[in-house]
């Protein structure tokens, strides 16, 4: 169940963000100055620092209005790992938000210290999913928040763009954990994944920009080769800023939930039926659109819009995604993006039920209707049956003897309004005297949904 957190909360969550950022950045930039690179119209900062007599660079990030406010307050900020852990105790003590398995934290806070997140390497599966609680300030069903593998995704292009390295995958793991060893990839002598005696796995993605391939590509700023994948390039765009729960806060990058939570509906789709990561993918998926139509409409429109421009299996895929979602969250989230229910492949609205009854609170004749497997509320507006079938007795039976009578065209019209037109309400279609005349109109004509 998806539940709303105190205010208070949002507020905690975000002054540690802030205060967690800062923290890592006067760690990771201690002695030395900042310089400015421009490349092809876009400025990047670097770190510079010398050496036995030589100059050596660390990335810092392409140039934005916070990166230069965090330039600018370098080293100001005082060290405050104390209170920070105790925030991230309460956070965690008074709100029952989710908090890394303690093994998982120390290998993020590791990656994190590495520079792995500042070299533009993003969080992404499950663990990624348990900083959105604090973030979006709303409880989620705990039983999606369980998971024993860490997931980093980075674009090949990112990774060499950077000019920056961390050390290389395995000493940073094993720094944390002994055992951790490199997994061969199965069909070239690379190393995508590493894992401890334990049973902790650590699996490094890149996106699958070319034609489909199973074979490992390289990511010279993380030193490791990673599993490409398709999709992902859409997950990991323009990531967000997050803190994990663990210890003092642990700074990392995310996907922005919108990104999240439309990819999981597109990569459930291949997924076999049987599988319980494709159930876990569209679960998480529902959790967070329940809470985005309400706090990011905006935000969830933009992804959406990216998303539906990729081309005609992404959005095959989305919609055979949003077809396995429950039907008020594929409603809503259709509403907030200005999409028909046509996208979702197989949903036909019929109507089982033979009885029609006039419903005083909406003052309209309604009509029992069942789209994959769920109710709809179906009616007609007792205006729209007033100023079209122009009834000489103006009762309500006399309106719900008209509809019996009129069944198959309403029907039809109905059928047409719901599955082609703007969704209105989450499980409902209502016919009003507006559109009447031109759904009519159109089902005459032979008008289709699809």
């Amino acid at each position: 169940m998806v539940t709303k957190l105190p205010l208070a909360v949002r507020t905690a969550y975000a002054d540690l963000l802030d205060r967690a950022q800062a923290a890592a950045f006067d760690r990771d930039f201690a002695d030395g100055n900042f310089v400015s690179k421009e490349v092809k119209g876009r400025r990047y900062w670097y770190f510079e620092t010398k050496v036995d007599d030589t100059f050596q660079q660390k990335y810092v990030g392409a140039e934005t209005p916070e990166l230069l406010a965090r330039i600018g307050t370098h080293k100001q900020g005082r060290i405050d790992e104390k209170d920070r852990a105790r925030t991230v105790s309460g956070l965690l003590r008074s709100t029952s938000l989710p908090r890394p398995e303690r093994g998982i934290g120390r290998v993020v806070a590791a990656l994190a210290a590495s520079g792995t997140f500042r070299l533009n390497a993003v969080l992404v599966g499950t663990v990624a999913y348990q900083c959105y609680p604090a973030m979006l300030g709303m409880r989620l069903p705990s039983a999606l928040i369980q998971t024993g593998d860490v997931d980093i995704a980075q674009a090949r292009h990112l990774s060499i763009a950077v000019s920056d390295q961390t050390p290389p995958m395995i000493d940073v793991l094993r720094a944390v954990d002994p055992s951790f060893r490199a997994v061969p990839h199965l069909k070239a002598n690379k190393v995508v994944a590493y894992a401890a005696a334990g049973g902790l796995r650590v699996d490094f993605l890149t996106p699958n920009e070319g034609a489909d391939t199973d074979d490992p590509q390289s990511l010279p700023a993380l030193r490791t080769d990673a599993q490409p994948l398709r999709f992902l390039g859409f997950l990991i765009d323009d990531p967000v800023p997050a803190v994990l729960l663990h210890e003092t806060g642990v700074p990392v990058l995310v996907p922005a939930p919108e990104r999240y939570a439309l990819h999981k509906l597109i990569v459930a789709r291949p997924r076999q039926a049987s599988s319980g990561k494709r159930d876990k993918d569209l679960a998480q998926a529902a959790a967070l659109l329940t809470v985005l139509v309400e706090q990011s409409a905006a935000e969830l429109k933009l992804a959406w819009d990216d998303c539906w421009a990729r081309g005609k299996r992404w959005r095959q895929f989305l919609g055979e995604g949003l077809g396995m979602i429950d039907a008020d969250v594929r409603d809503q989230t259709l509403a907030v993006v200005g999409a028909t229910r046509s996208v979702v492949p197989g949903l036909r609205l019929t109507f089982p039920a033979a009885e029609e009854r006039f419903h005083f609170d909406t003052l309209s004749v309604r009509i029992v209707g069942e789209a994959a497997g769920a109710v709809v509320r179906c009616s007609i507006s007792r205006e729209a049956i007033d100023d079209n079938f122009k009834p000489e007795a103006a009762d309500d039976k006399g309106r719900v003897r008209i509809v019996r009578e009129n069944r198959a065209l309403i029907e039809r019209m109905l059928r047409l309004k719901y599955e082609a037109m703007p969704v209105e309400t989450p499980g409902a279609v209502l016919l009003t005297t507006m559109e009447f005349e031109s759904l009519r109109r159109k089902v005459e004509r032979g008008g289709r949904t699809r």
